[in-house]
């Protein structure tokens, strides 16, 4: 049985946190799209986007092993 997909920040494509990275990663999709997208989801709403990352670092975990 295939294991289940899961959610980890990215350890190899990481600016800050790794958490776009592991998002693009999951969803099989370019990083900088999902960056892309993260800046103008920050700047849209008035920089919530900003506390929303670093909830995600906080809540997504890293990739043991």
């Amino acid at each position: 049985m295939e294991e289940p997909k899961r959610l980890y920040r990215s350890e190899t494509d990481k600016m800050i946190g790794g958490v776009c990275g592991g998002i693009a990663e999951y969803f099989t999709l370019d990083p900088t799209l999902v960056r892309l997208g993260y800046i103008l989801l920050s700047i849209f709403t008035l920089f919530s986007g900003v506390l929303a990352y670093f909830v995600l670092w906080v809540v997504i975990p890293k990739r043991k092993g």
